[in-house]
Formats: structure tokens, C-alpha cells, sequence
């Protein structure tokens, strides 16, 4: 099975302070990086799928959390943001005031031909539930699966993207969904809401929706 992976790594690299992202591009296996965690008082550090590194021996402070808050995207309610056309993640910890303390970056991939093996089962038009632990490629696979049924089944296809974790962040959707349109959420209780409105207003012949919780 031929995959095609894009990441728009440099993107991820431009929003962390130079002395973080120094030491992370120089990494021999940065094309596997899963995350960047940015803890107010830690040294910061880079985490792949066997190995943990500490980026730099000097620890986070306020400046380090305030540049990357600057250069992404307001946090929702889920305490969570990115980066604009691009699918990278960035979830904040904050103190009881509210101020972030925490940042995990968390690198989003567009992998092309993960599908293979349930096509059929998504071409079907019965229902399908993706289960698994965080980090498997769940979302990942939805992203796929919205891509294939817009293109190559010429479906009516309507993402209900809750966190922006499907299609990316900012207005205009990562061209890894394909000709699939996408309604984003404003807060994660409005969910059921606009799947509703997908429904009535667009028409769909698919919905695909990331993380129902309700």
C-alpha cells in the first residue's frame, strides 16, 4: 500500500522560540516527531515515537509560552488552537487564573492511502465508528475517508470539524480533504447543533465528525 505523507513541518518550527527550535531541526529523526511540550519552569521537550529529548537545558519561561501563543491562532473553548492551513495542534495548560502555562504542540500529518483496507466498508454507506487510544490515527484516517468519498465517490461530503482537528485551522480547509466542505464548531457543546444544520441547510450525503462526546 503507497503512502503519501505531508506535514508542513516548517510551519510547526516558526511558531517555537530560536533556541527550542535550533537543537529540534538538527534531530536525526525529526520527520518522526510526534510533539513539542512547553511546561513554564521545565526545560522543553521533543517527543518521538521511541525517544523523549530535553531540546535545551535552560527552562521555559513566560516570554518562551508568549511567543508561540502569538504566532497561532486563539484558543476555543477546549483550550486548543493551530496553525492556519496547516493541521498542527497546539493545546494549552492554564493555571486557576487562566493564564497558559503548558503547551503541547502536537505535529498533524496528512497520510494519503491509509484507507485501504475499510474502502469498501466506507464506500458501503452504512455507518462507521472509529475507535481507538489517542494517537492510533483515528482522525488521520477520517481525514482519508472525507477525501476519497468527495473525490473518487463524488459524494456530497460535510466535515462537522469540532476542534478544526479534520480540516485544519482557519477558514480556508487543508487540501487534504479533498473537494469536501467543512462547517466548523464554535464550542464543542454547539457539536450536535451543527450536525443538525449540515443536515438541513447543505444537504450531505456523508457527515464525518471527529470526537463525538455528547
Amino acid at each position: 500500500m503507497q503512502k503519501t505523507i505531508t506535514d508542513d513541518m516548517d510551519a510547526l518550527f516558526d511558531v517555537l522560540p530560536p533556541h527550542i527550535k535550533k537543537p529540534l531541526v538538527l534531530q536525526p529523526d525529526i520527520s518522526e516527531l510526534l510533539e513539542v511540550v512547553l511546561d513554564l519552569g521545565r526545560p522543553p521537550e521533543a517527543r518521538f515515537p521511541k525517544r523523549e529529548i530535553e531540546l535545551d537545558s535552560r527552562e521555559i519561561e513566560e516570554a518562551d509560552i508568549d511567543y508561540v501563543v502569538a504566532r497561532i491562532s486563539a484558543f476555543g473553548d477546549d483550550n486548543r488552537a493551530g496553525i492556519e492551513r496547516t493541521l498542527h495542534r497546539i493545546s494549552a495548560i492554564r493555571n486557576r487564573r487562566g493564564r497558559v502555562v503548558g503547551l503541547t504542540c502536537r505535529v498533524g500529518r496528512a497520510v494519503f492511502g491509509t484507507i485501504k483496507i475499510i474502502e469498501d466498508l466506507v464506500q458501503s454507506g452504512k455507518s462507521v465508528l472509529l475507535l481507538g487510544r489517542p494517537g492510533v490515527g483515528k482522525t488521520t484516517m477520517l481525514r482519508e475517508v472525507a477525501r476519497v468519498l468527495a473525490d473518487n465517490a463524488n459524494k456530497r461530503v460535510i466535515i462537522v470539524d469540532t476542534s478544526n482537528e479534520i480540516a485544519g485551522d482557519g477558514d480556508i480547509p487543508h487540501p487534504a480533504i479533498g473537494h469536501a466542505r467543512r462547517m466548523q464548531v464554535a464550542t464543542p457543546s454547539l457539536q450536535h447543533a451543527v450536525m443538525i444544520e449540515a443536515v438541513e441547510n447543505h444537504m450531505p450525503e456523508v457527515i464525518v465528525i471527529d470526537e463525538i462526546c455528547t
